[in-house]
Order: C-alpha cells, then structure tokens, then sequence
C-alpha cells in the first residue's frame, strides 16, 4: 500500500511540471529517498534527458558543486575559475554534439528553477577527476618531483563459471572517495536514450557519467572499474574519460564494443582497469587502460578483481610508480584479500556474497577485522597511516557506497545499493573534525555518512 501511495505521489508531482514544460514528459523522480539514494528515470534526446536531469535535481546539483568544487580546487591548488576555463580551452571541442546538448540540456533544467550555474561549470563537475592528472603532466613535463599520487578509488570483483554459485556473472564495486564528495554519490540514475541502450547506473547529481563508473545496461553489458595508483600520463588532445565512460554505457553490446570506445582517443585520464561482464554469453573481461599501454584480458571461467594496482608489468614499469615489489603496500594488500576471498568462495559467489566481500574489514597483515585502509571496505579516516601520496593520516575519505549484481538482475537492469558505509560503520563529521582541526577546511560541507543498508534498485521498463 505504502509503494502504491508513493507512486500516486510522484505522479502526481510529475504531472503537475508536465503541464509546465513537456521536456518534462516521462521523467520521474522518487519522492523521497530509498535506504539514502534518490531514483530517477530520464528519457528522450539529448537536450530534453538533460533537461529533465537539471530539473529534477536542481537542488542536489548545486549542493554536489560546492562539494566537487572545494574538493578538486583543495587537490589541485586552482581555483574553479581556472578549472572552468582549463575545460572549455582543453575539452569542449571533444565532447560529442549528443553530449553538448545533454550537458547544456542540464544547465537548461537548472536555469528553469532558478540556478546560476552554467554549462561550463557542469563540464568541469563532470571533468573533476581528471583535472589532477592534467596538473600532475605539467609538473612531469617540467621536471618537478612528483610527490603525490591522484585519489585511489574503489574495491571491485568480477566473477563467472566455477567461481559463482550459478556459473552466471556476478560484479560487484565500493566506491572510495573523499567523503566530501561521497555523502553526494546517492543518485541511480535510469536513463532510456533516444539513441543506444536503455541503462542504470549510481552516480552525482550534475554528472552525466557514473564516475566510479557501475551500470549496466540492456544490451547485457555490466561495467565497472578501479582506478590505477600511482599513475602518471595524460594527453590534452584525447577526449575525456567522462565521455568515454559514459558512451561505452550507452553504446557498447559487446565487450569489444566497450573496449573500443574506451580506447578511441584516450587521454589517460582517470587511468582505470575496467572489469566488463556480457551477460549474453557469460563472459567477463579485465581492460587495464594506460595511456602507452592496453591490455585487455577475457574469459569465461574466472574472475578479475581490482583495489588499485596495476596488473601489467609493462605498464606499471612505464606508466606508474606504483611499488609493485612491496607486497604490504596498502592496494597490495586488499589486492591478496581479494584473492583469498575468490578462492574461498570459489564455486558460492553469489548477490549475497558479493556484499560481504564489498563490506569486508579483514585486514591480511593483523589478522584482525579492523577497518582502515588495507582492507576492502577502506576507512582511511580510521587509519593513523592514511593512504600516502593521497590521504593523509585519518583523511575523511574511504568507502562511501557499494553495488552488487548478478546476472539475473542485469537482465531486469537492476542491482542492490548500499549508501553511505553499507557496512554499518557511521562517520560523525563534527566529531571527526573536531579530534583532527588540520581539516577544518572541509567544515562547511563535510557531511555525516550513514549506514543505510542495502536497497534493490530496478530500472523503470
């Protein structure tokens, strides 16, 4: 009865901005938020899909702004006024026409209900993880010593064959990040394109990719990734990873599909190893995409999994710095967990599973559940260590969501989401500041991340 009210509700709501604009034809949004995220369904061509999005999440666009915003200019040492101008001057020109509206489509929406913002600052918000590898290039170029690395995000496995508990694909990703921006990441996005496939996927409101980059869509393709640490490249002629991202989303039916997208005009932004499952044919797939050096890996008996580390010698030697000889660095070591997780679950990967490997706080080197930023479910501000070369000791940053899907699911585009720490873990943001006042610059916004559980989350057919 309660599901059937809320219905009533939103449709209603609908309808009455319906009668104000028809872009506003067909998008909904949940009244309220499910176990911390808000469900929207957009539709239709670029421009009008857009529109909706900027509409119906003005709100949480212009807070996800200032969000992005004090978090990429802290990391940078640039304002967003120099941010705004290095997007136009670098990425404008290569983003698709279909994007460019989409994005002005945005700002439209926006404008609508009154926001400032323009299209430039959402080209920027959807650029912002990719602004750190642009300023990391310029101090290699000029022979300044690099002495950090851009943020590590995410825990992710693939698995399929002898390794799940039906022999189908199971896929499954936590995301990492600053919790400035985390609290943000509470948007599933349903999004039925007048063009390529209908597809679900998390992600920040003003964002037209998912950005740690979990969808799937109805074509059978199930995506993820995990960043590759301490990597070092970029090319300010490529198209930008966000626009790569989010056309494999769309467009790809194939694993091929996806890496070929992936690998047209590759900038080196964002440097990810994406884990890719076809449904279809019950294959998964591992693209390690360096800027010099792609490597894609596929089977249909195994599983892939990703905390960080690069895989290939080559590309790790030529493309990171990352200290693939030290078996207790932190990425390494949730990169043995996974490996032990797989293989004891070898044959019982399942939704279920999934979610205890996303959650997990066994750390390999104590032997001890004991959160922080070795073991899969990273708690950084948990850590006297930090994360070197990204956090500090205790950073606010670490696991802020997780998704889990199996093949059934995909086939419905649906998956179960956990907002804030689906662990159980609270962060108290005025407790943390106040034991640690050196990150009293995220003050104004930093925000408490709850344990919300677990939700199931279907597209709308």
């Amino acid at each position: 009865m309660r599901n059937r009210l809320l219905c009533f509700v939103c449709s209603l709501f609908i309808a009455g901005l319906a009668q104000a604009d028809d872009r506003l034809n067909g998008a909904t949004r949940q009244p309220g938020a499910t176990h911390g995220w808000i469900q929207v369904h957009l539709q239709g061509d670029a421009a009008t899909r857009g529109y909706q999005h900027g509409y119906l999440l003005s709100a949480e666009i212009e807070d996800a702004k200032k969000a992005v915003e004090l978090s990429v200019t802290h990391e940078v040492n640039h304002d967003w006024k120099e941010l705004r101008a290095l997007a136009e001057k670098m990425s404008w020109a290569h983003i698709p026409t279909e994007y460019q509206q989409e994005l002005q489509g945005i700002a439209d929406g926006l404008k609508a209900r009154g926001s400032k913002l323009d299209v430039l600052d959402l080209v920027a918000m959807n650029e912002w993880m990719e602004f750190p590898y642009y300023y990391d290039e310029i101090k290699k170029r000029s022979g300044t010593p690099l002495t950090s690395s851009v943020g590590e995000h995410c825990s992710a496995f693939v698995a399929t064959g002898k390794y799940t508990k039906d022999g189908r694909i199971v896929i499954g990703h936590n995301n990492w990040t600053d919790y400035l921006t985390g609290t943000r990441w509470k948007v599933v996005f349903d999004i039925a394109p007048s063009t390529g496939h209908h597809f679900i996927m998390d992600g920040v409101p003003g964002l037209i990719h998912s950005a740690d980059d979990f969808g799937i869509n109805d074509a059978g393709i199930m995506i993820t990734e995990t960043t590759i640490s301490d990597f070092h490249g970029f090319d300010e002629n490529g198209i930008p990873e966000f626009v790569r991202a989010r056309k494999a989303m769309q467009y790809s039916e194939s694993i091929d599909d996806f890496a070929r997208i992936m690998e047209d005009g590759n900038n080196g932004g964002y440097a990810n190893a994406w884990l890719v499952g076809d449904r279809k044919n019950n294959e998964i797939a591992r693209l390690e995409l360096g800027l010099k050096n792609v490597i894609l890996e596929r089977t249909k008996d195994g599983y892939y999994v990703g905390s960080n580390f690069p895989v290939n010698d080559k590309l790790a030697r030529e493309e990171t710095t990352f200290p693939m000889n030290d078996a207790n660095a932190p990425n390494q070591c949730r990169h043995r967990r996974w490996d032990q997780l797989m293989e004891e679950y070898k044959g019982k990967i399942d939704v279920a599973a999934g979610k205890k490997f996303e959650t997990d706080h066994y750390d390999v080197i104590t032997k001890e559940l004991d959160p922080n930023e070795r073991t899969l479910c990273g708690h950084i501000d948990k850590s006297s260590r930090g994360l070197p070369g990204w956090q500090g000791p205790f950073g606010a940053a670490g696991a802020a969501e997780a998704k889990v899907a199996d093949s059934a699911m995909a086939e419905k585009l649906s998956f179960v989401a956990g907002a804030g720490h689906p662990c159980g873990v609270v962060f108290d943001a005025k407790k943390h500041l106040k034991e640690h006042p050196d990150q009293a610059w995220q003050a104004p916004l930093l925000e408490d991340l709850t344990a919300s559980g677990w939700a199931v989350v279907t597209a709308t057919k």
